[in-house]
């Protein structure tokens, strides 16, 4: 049963399709629907194949830190940049491939390149913990994200064209 009373559940629903519609989540989606080799995930929504991303504050709490972080979010971290790789590429026409670094603690680095330029540079922490509160709030962090990595390639477009 939820918690939400029904207006409140019904916000949720429309923010949560209003943030389907943006662009980065769009890129999200069809990188999570790539891995799909054998077809299980094709009668999910949009929503249901983003459901992992979603930590909520008391699911963060339990999620013990010490240990080898999950494959599962590994992947949902790759995913995450990758979609940032995609939004960028859309937007400038330059390729931008994520690389990732990680100890088997969790700790580690994230690095965006496009051409000869890192346009992302992101020290990751608690990788256990990995997800965000809402799907609004995962297609915020998403867009803030590309807008960034896209403000590095406009302010030194030689570099990033190599």
């Amino acid at each position: 049963m939820s918690d939400l009373s029904p207006p409140a559940a019904a916000a949720d629903q429309q923010a949560a399709a209003t943030a389907l519609q943006s662009p980065f989540l769009k890129s999200l989606v069809s990188l999570v629907r790539a891995q799909d080799r054998f077809g299980i995930w094709e009668k999910r929504d949009e929503a249901e194949l983003l459901a992992d991303f979603i930590v909520d504050r008391e699911q963060r709490k339990l999620i013990p830190i010490i240990g080898d972080p999950d494959p599962d979010v590994l992947s949902r971290v790759e995913w995450f940049y990758g979609a940032v790789g995609l939004q960028v590429e859309s937007r400038t026409g330059i390729m931008a491939s994520p690389i990732m670094q990680m100890s088997h603690e969790g700790f580690g680095r994230m690095v965006v390149t496009a051409g000869r330029l890192v346009v992302i540079n992101k020290h990751l922490r608690d990788l256990h913990r990995f997800g965000f509160l809402s799907l609004g709030a995962l297609a915020e962090e998403g867009a803030k994200v590309v807008d960034d990595a896209v403000s590095w390639i406009e302010k030194y477009p030689d570099v990033a064209g190599e």
